[in-house]
């Protein structure tokens, strides 16, 4: 396939991932192809819709190996949702009387992509491809190639989708220093709220990477450094049942024995009954552009530090959220690897011309290749039953069944 011109884009929320996947797709074609001109929508579709981009110069293409070191996106990011015509007039993107997708196909024409690397979620790949679609329909031939970033890795068939590794080693840097504060009070119960929306992968990892730094830790329990204290002694993910009384009276037994409670809690465990208990005080559920729950708006982390505080005799507690400190962290040597593999197939697929997002397939022997768009989805479950989950649940005492 000739190519003259490729486009990258970064949308959705951040991951450890944005930046080094734009500056490793830059720096591979760029070995491969110097001639093919490459540029950059500001704010993902945000600046298609704006015809608002960067030119990658040649300063930018010797530079690019820079963004490795980086977290956030250095082209930005923005929740634009091209079938939320609503949002998109509201913001000014398009008139009432445009179709977004044929607004945004037109401008793909004009600048005359023939690649477009998208790189984020679900929701971002498959209106790529609808962009593609809507093109071949018109007799317009672009290639679309994604990328899959989310740190809460629950990408259809995607098995490890980039940034997660990384998100999860953030997470327990950032409970490292939080659960340092567990005797900052007598009977203290911390709460740390990990994103992950409806899946429980990302709070499950980061546990289990926190846990290993306790492992590589010395005690001195003789002068209440003991590791107990520092233990989590809870795990919410919505995979799993949350029988209220059940974990108050386990934990209850934790805070009289320990001292403290620290809990790693998920922010979509429970967000079905937060939400029901709202709607029935007639309060309006705040949602975004995609209708998910906002759900730094309904704070999870403080409904359940209000169902365990009393009933656990808790004197002190603190939630705090690791969301955004680990979602705009630099990407880590896993992830980095993973990165450099698929910018680097992602680049051979579009030279020859095949479409879809990059991924180890899950439902194809895990191997390494162009996933249909079609077989794409969100919403990927976290499988409770892995055995490094089960091992984890049986060390901290606590029982695991499905919700």
């Amino acid at each position: 396939m000739t190519i003259k011109r490729v486009a990258l884009l970064t949308a959705g929320g951040f991951a450890p991932c944005l930046s080094s996947a734009v500056g490793g797709l830059i720096e591979r074609y760029t070995e491969l192809a110097p001639e093919v001109e490459i540029i950059a929508y500001k704010h993902g579709y945000h600046g298609l819709l704006s015809k608002n981009y960067y030119v990658v110069d040649q300063q930018a293409r010797e530079n690019a190996g820079l963004l490795h070191k980086f977290g956030g996106s250095s082209i930005g990011n923005s929740r634009v949702k091209l079938t939320n015509k609503k949002d998109l007039v509201a913001r000014g993107l398009v008139k009432e009387s445009d179709d977004p997708l044929q607004v945004a196909a037109n401008r793909l024409v004009e600048d005359g992509v023939d690649v477009l690397h998208t790189i984020g979620g679900d929701d971002t790949n498959t209106t790529a491809a609808d962009l593609a679609h809507y093109l071949h329909e018109h007799d317009y031939e672009l290639t679309v190639v994604g990328l899959p970033k989310t740190i809460d890795n629950d990408i259809v068939p995607v098995r490890q989708s980039l940034g997660a590794w990384t998100a999860a080693d953030s997470g327990a840097l950032y409970a490292e220093h939080v659960i340092g504060e567990c005797q900052s009070n007598p009977r203290e119960l911390i709460i740390h709220e990990v994103m992950g929306r409806n899946c429980g992968y990302l709070t499950a990892a980061t546990a289990r990477s926190y846990r290993k730094l306790l492992d590589q830790k010395q005690w001195v329990p003789s002068l209440g450094l003991s590791r107990e204290s520092r233990e989590i002694h809870a795990i919410f993910v919505p995979e799993a049942h949350i029988d209220i009384e059940v974990e108050a009276d386990r934990l209850k037994k934790v805070m009289d024995e320990v001292g403290n409670v620290n809990i790693f809690l998920s922010e979509g465990a429970g967000v079905s009954e937060i939400v029901e208990q709202l709607e029935e005080a007639g309060e309006t559920v705040p949602r975004d552009p995609f209708g998910h729950v906002q759900l730094d708006k309904i704070n999870p982390g403080q409904w359940f530090a209000k169902q365990f505080a009393a009933r656990i005799g808790a004197e002190k507690v603190m939630v705090q959220k690791s969301g955004y400190f680990s979602r705009a962290s630099a990407a880590g040597e896993e992830d980095l690897r993973l990165i450099k593999s698929m910018t680097d197939y992602a680049v051979e697929c579009a030279f020859a011309g095949k479409a879809g997002l990059i991924g180890h397939d899950e439902e194809n022997g895990d191997l390494l290749s162009s996933i249909d768009f079609a077989r794409v989805k969100g919403g990927k479950a976290f499988d409770i039953e892995t055995d490094w989950f089960k091992e984890m649940m049986v060390e901290i005492g606590q029982e695991v069944r499905p919700a």
